[in-house]
């Protein structure tokens, strides 16, 4: 039997090489889906959009292939089958109905889940309850055959799609329970100009990291700003 020492242990700054990945983007038509699918194929990335519309999934995949990225647009349904990795950035209203519907395209592959359940009223944002634990863990328990991943909750929407931002300098906290689908989660928003993909402990941590978006609006709302995250010390 091999014993691995300490010095033989993998670091947790190692991550995989995603380059050969096709990550599809459900809900690619709003602004947090594109503004990430427009980042990754910038980085030189295949793109596939998804939308329940697949017209306009198509329309928008058109407009952003004029740039010369590799994007191109189908259906959810069609977006699941293609793509290696899944992101779903829907809102939470239509989460757990159209992951139901995607349980058989979705097996056995990588899901990362960015959607933040949120409420607004006159004093804000606020953090919704969710049954699960959060819109990750429920993400889980309607795809038990995929891996999931929750990741992209803290970014920007209006930075990811300005032009004129070339470095999004934020960290990404990553929680998941499979070793390897964080590790290529992390490594998908390395990809990504000024962004790094942090481990931040399991699913069952990331009701807390949804729930910090109210606070990151708030702080917008506060300063004008497009708030984020950076992690010291690591």
């Amino acid at each position: 039997m091999t014993h691995m020492t300490e010095n033989s242990a993998p670091s947790p700054h190692d991550l995989p090489d995603v380059s050969g990945l096709v990550v599809g983007v459900l809900g690619g038509t709003g602004e947090q889906g594109r503004g990430l699918a427009r980042r990754l194929a910038m980085s030189g990335l295949q793109v596939v959009l998804g939308s329940r519309s697949a017209e306009r999934a198509i329309a928008a995949a058109t407009e952003m292939s004029v740039n010369g990225f590799a994007v191109t647009g189908n259906d959810n349904h069609g977006c699941a089958t293609a793509s290696d990795v899944v992101i779903v950035a829907v809102p939470y209203e239509g989460h757990r109905d159209l992951l139901d519907s995607l349980v058989a395209e979705l097996a056995g592959k990588i899901v990362i889940d960015c959607v933040n359940p949120m409420g607004f009223d006159k004093q804000g944002a606020f953090s919704l309850v969710v049954e699960e634990g959060s819109a990750a863990q429920q993400a889980a328990v309607a795809l038990p055959e995929s891996r999931v991943v929750g990741a992209f909750h803290h970014v920007s929407a209006v930075l990811l799609l300005d032009e004129g931002v070339d470095s999004l300098d934020t960290d990404v906290l990553v929680v998941g329970d499979d070793r390897a689908a964080t590790d290529v989660a992390q490594a998908l928003a390395g990809r990504i100009t000024g962004m790094r993909g942090i481990y931040a402990g399991r699913l069952r941590n990331a009701g807390q990291v949804e729930a910090m978006t109210a606070n990151l609006i708030s702080m917008n709302r506060r300063y004008k700003g497009h708030a984020g995250l950076r992690v010291t010390d690591v």
